[in-house]
């Protein structure tokens, strides 16, 4: 970029300052309005490079400088008359050149300096010019930076960290296409040097004692965490993994990475910086370990697996160990994520392995109740903790190892932390007027989906901790409403226990397919069924003066993981669950137990017609019922209730399922 200061007089550049100072400061909309309007104006003008340069050299205000390089970067990423190469070329090395003489930028400014010196690597990346890429020397970019004092060296960190996030970053200017054949690129030639150039950094941050009180170190070393992290989260191989099913997330290291985690001092630098570094900068620690615990199995053979693995519990055995720093909630998330990932990565066969594999396995146990017992304190949480409990109950039946895995004693531990601490919660909630789980019915189904499979592990247990629990809040609830003076907190309270202990038994009734059931557990289950059949009764005959949404949406829930295991052709009819059933509440089959569903049904039309969730619910679950079974078979289960005026728009929106 050429000096072409001449063609703006002083009183140009200090009414476009002033707009500046409008556009970004004023309260007034009708100001801020008409200042933007004028600078659209000025950013859509011919010379809008020079101007730009005039801004960065002359003017007096951050604002100033800010419109320059935003009005730069729009330049430069516009698809239609691009900008030559060498006027790009030029623009890139006086970005450089401004960052490295004038330390005293306001923050905002460096950050939308650097954005454009990423923006204009990242569209230059196949250009030439005398058969040399002009934009692929990023790491020679900023060595001037790096051997600088700290602050330059922060310049030099976050330049690296932005591009390396723009780079994995598809917009919607340029195709798909360009932009993946631009980042396996980058990865190729470039992302490595970076990774590399960003733990050696690490590892002489982490040499020295970090002086707490300087700032400067603590932004070096949080840009450093960045810039770790922003490589390891690369989409290596253009999937664009969606983060809500991170829990599944596999990090497709590259082979040419492997020497990085062959090493085991690349693993113990995150855990050795996790414990000497302060807690808030923790989190971004245990983010890139677990993006490492994530490394792709097929990196390794066998034995690197197992060694790579054994140092993975060994730095998770002594986070547990030293806790401290899990007060922290970031940190605390964090933490519940990496321990997902041992399971989601590894298999029950090789973790039993590890040496320290009875030791971890009780902490984490601990971890794990201790956690569900203070439900409030990180929420949304948990499912990292029960996804990992999830998986490794599912594998009980599979591990071949001869190992001791312990499943059996810890899991019921984590059953019956999780149902206390539901039931234990009613009653603060409705105290203290915290936000109530219950009213995030997708939250509880994706925990109770969860829990399905961790109750089902040593079920015996699960079963005789419900059934004492439902009785007693069964009974009490029964004895609030037989009282002459009705309680209406306490029968609140019985209300929302009894809420979670449905949904509960509906979930762990689900959790059947998970395992091979016997005859006993069938048994179990009918007894689980009975109470909650019992309860429902009871709840009936409420309905007409009060009834409880919440509770009627447990029901609903449980026998839809009813019907999904116990109706249909594929249940046996001797199945125990229906002896027991037809012994209490003498239900002989699975056409009875359809038609106290419908009766169910029917009444909850008739409460509940005009409240949603409650009518959309039941429709569909009206629907659910009638798939696969015969039309024919179900409309003699309506009979009995010919006499609702309900009754027709239910055999309507059976029948249209026919048809």
């Amino acid at each position: 970029m050429n000096p072409l200061g001449s063609q703006m007089d002083p009183m140009s550049l200090a009414q476009l300052e002033n707009l500046c100072k409008q556009l970004y400061e004023t309260t007034d909309t009708a100001t801020r309005l008409q200042a933007e309007k004028a600078l659209v104006g000025f950013t859509n003008s011919p010379d809008c490079l020079s101007k730009c340069q005039l801004l960065l050299e002359r003017g007096t205000s951050s604002y100033s400088q800010l419109l320059a390089a935003t009005c730069l970067t729009k330049l430069i990423s516009r698809t239609g008359n691009p900008l030559p190469l060498e006027q790009r070329i030029d623009i890139r090395n006086y970005v450089l050149n401004y960052l490295a003489t004038r330390p005293k930028l306001a923050a905002f400014v460096t950050q939308a300096l650097i954005q454009l010196y990423a923006r204009i690597t990242k569209l230059g990346w196949f250009d030439c010019q005398k058969e040399e890429y002009m934009f692929r020397n990023v790491i020679v970019d900023v060595t001037r930076f790096l051997q600088d004092s700290v602050e330059y060296c922060i310049i030099g960190v976050t330049i690296l960290s932005q591009l390396t996030n723009e780079i994995n970053q598809a917009d919607t200017m340029h195709p798909l296409t360009k932009h993946r054949k631009i980042a396996s690129s980058f990865r190729d030639s470039s992302l490595f040097d970076i990774f590399t150039l960003s733990c050696n950094l690490l590892k002489q941050a982490s040499g020295k004692t970090l002086n707490l009180n300087d700032e400067s170190q603590h932004g070096l070393l949080m840009q450093l965490l960045k810039l770790t992290h922003n490589c390891l989260n690369f989409d290596f191989i253009g999937t664009s993994t969606d983060e809500s099913s991170d829990d599944l997330c596999t990090v497709q290291i590259p082979t040419s990475w492997r020497s990085a985690f062959l090493d085991s001092s690349t693993l113990q630098l995150f855990f050795d910086l996790y414990h000497s570094i302060p807690p808030t900068f923790s989190p971004l620690v245990l983010s890139c370990l677990v993006q490492v615990a994530s490394v792709r199995r097929s990196l390794f053979n066998n034995a690197e697996r197992a060694k790579f693995l054994s140092h993975l519990v060994d730095g998770v055995k002594r986070i547990l160990e030293n806790p401290q720093s899990l007060s922290d909630p970031n940190n605390y998330h964090e933490f519940c994520r990496l321990l997902a990932r041992l399971k989601s990565n590894y298999q029950l066969g090789e973790l039993v392995k590890v040496e320290n594999y009875p030791e971890v396995i009780r902490l984490i146990a601990n971890f794990t109740v201790t956690s569900l017992q203070h439900w409030e304190f990180a929420p949304n949480s948990v499912h990292y903790l029960l996804s990992l409990w999830q998986r490794l109950a599912a594998s009980v039946p599979y591990v071949k190892a001869t190992e001791p895995h312990m499943l059996e004693t810890y899991t019921p531990e984590v059953t019956k932390s999780y149902i206390t601490s539901r039931l234990e919660s009613v009653h603060i909630i409705l105290r203290d007027g915290l936000e109530d789980p219950l009213d995030d019915t997708g939250l509880v189904q994706q925990q109770l989906d969860q829990l399905s499979t961790i109750g089902r592990c040593e079920y015996e247990k699960t079963c005789a901790l419900l059934v004492q629990l439902f009785d007693q809040s069964a009974q009490t609830y029964q004895e609030l409403l037989q009282s002459t003076t009705l309680n209406a907190v306490d029968i609140t309270v019985q209300e929302g226990r009894l809420t979670w202990l449905v949904y509960i038994i509906g979930a762990v009734i689900g959790g059947r397919v998970s395992f091979a059931s016997t005859d006993e557990q069938d048994a179990m289950d009918g007894e689980l069924v009975c109470r909650v059949l019992q309860l429902m009764n009871l709840t009936d005959s409420r309905l007409a003066q009060a009834g409880n949404e919440k509770l009627e949406l447990a029901m609903l829930s449980f026998f839809e993981q009813f019907r999904k295991i116990y109706i249909g052709d594929q249940v046996q009819k001797s199945s125990k669950l229906y002896r027991r059933l037809s012994e209490v509440l003498g239900l002989n089959d699975e056409t009875m137990v359809l038609s106290v569903f419908i009766g169910k049904i029917i009444t909850n039309l008739k409460y509940w017609g005009r409240c949603e969730p409650i009518t959309s619910k039941t429709l569909q679950l009206l629907n659910d019922l009638s798939i696969g079974y015969p039309f024919e078979n179900l409309l003699p289960i309506l009979l009995p209730f010919s006499a609702s005026p309900y009754s027709e728009c239910t055999v309507q929106q059976l029948r249209s399922l026919y048809t």
